[in-house]
């Protein structure tokens, strides 16, 4: 059925305690080819503007959304379950459409530009993507969970190459999860059941790995996201650890930060993450229903949703099940929504 662009004005007030920024505190130890939607299909874009209002507004004040995209029935600017978002350096969204097997691209704006991709094991379809990336020159890393690989695109759709396949050798995976690439265009693969993080250059030529299974320092269980800052350090989300682990480009331990809570700080099943230009972290909080903010040694700055298991909503500003973070140049923060079928776009 054919819907219209609409651009809605919405005034709003979130449940008491969710959607709000907090004061700093420390942390709690305790198809296949690339298509331009054309004019008529344009129509197609579900974009929700949102009445704004800063995020650095007192303790208990909503904070509200730049805009919504989405929606749920397959249509373009529509998602089903979308589980990660990336942006490039011109400002573009790219959301990893996971359900619907394919990639959608928007503008800084919230425009729909083109999308690519659908089921199968052929260049350039997916099979349940799980994660994405692009790099500073512009290509575009998706993690083909079921298909056991890593697939480039330029910023158009267009394929370019691969590698990967199932197993627990090197520049092999048992369901790649997350994906993120550094500033000299090395990409990291976060390789779930295998517990551990696997390093290529831009060609998919393996460099190295770390990791193994385990709550130790260096290890992991059920890993999911994983960033990089500007000076290549790798950030990961251990998802099953309720945690952040910090290492150096090549895979040194260096730190880790957050325990099983809902308290500031503190995480319940992590899986999106996603560096700023000043080195401050954004985690993607699933089971608390909310995106973090902290800084790169874990001290907490603020907080998007609700705080919390079973706080979830649906209202602008709220969350369920946020599974991919990303930030731009400016340091707007994009969420995939992916139990809402939506992403929100928020200022820094």
């Amino acid at each position: 059925m054919k819907r219209t662009l609409f651009i809605m004005a919405v005034c709003f007030v979130l449940a008491a305690g969710c959607g709000k920024i907090s004061t700093p505190q420390a942390p709690n130890t305790a198809s296949a080819t690339s298509t331009p939607l054309s004019g008529a299909q344009l129509t197609q874009t579900a974009v929700m503007i949102i009445n704004s209002s800063p995020t650095n507004t007192p303790t208990d004040v909503p904070v509200a959304p730049l805009y919504i995209l989405g929606g749920s029935d397959g249509g373009a600017g529509q998602f089903s379950d979308p589980q990660g978002v990336a942006v490039d350096a011109g400002g573009n969204l790219y959301v990893l459409d996971t359900s619907n097997n394919r990639v959608q691209k928007f503008s800084g704006a919230g425009v729909f530009i083109t999308k690519w991709g659908s089921y199968g094991s052929s260049d350039g379809q997916f099979s349940n993507p799980a994660g994405i990336a692009v790099d500073s020159s512009g290509y575009v890393y998706v993690a083909d969970e079921a298909n056991y690989r890593i697939q480039k695109f330029d910023g158009s759709g267009a394929y370019i190459t691969q590698w990967g396949s199932q197993g627990s050798g090197d520049m092999q995976f048992s369901y790649p999860n997350g994906v993120a690439a550094d500033n000299s265009g090395n990409v990291f693969v976060v390789d779930l059941n295998n517990s551990r993080v696997q390093k290529f250059d831009s060609s998919g030529t393996y460099i190295t790995q770390w990791g193994a299974s385990g709550n130790n320092n260096g290890e992991f269980y059920f890993p999911g996201g994983v960033a990089v800052d500007t000076n290549g350090n790798v950030y990961v989300a251990d998802s099953g650890n309720n945690r952040i682990q910090k290492f150096s480009n090549t895979g040194a331990y260096m730190s880790q930060f957050g325990v099983l809570g809902s308290a500031n700080g503190q995480f319940s099943y992590p899986v999106g993450a996603a560096v700023d230009s000043g080195g401050n972290v954004y985690v993607a909080d699933k089971s608390n229903s909310r995106v973090q903010k902290l800084s790169n040694t874990g001290t907490y700055i603020s907080k998007w949703g609700c705080s919390g298991p079973g706080n979830s909503g649906n209202t602008a500003g709220q969350f369920s099940y946020p599974a991919g973070v990303a930030v731009d140049a400016s340091g707007n923060i994009y969420v995939a929504d992916s139990g809402n079928n939506r992403v929100q776009k928020f200022k820094p």
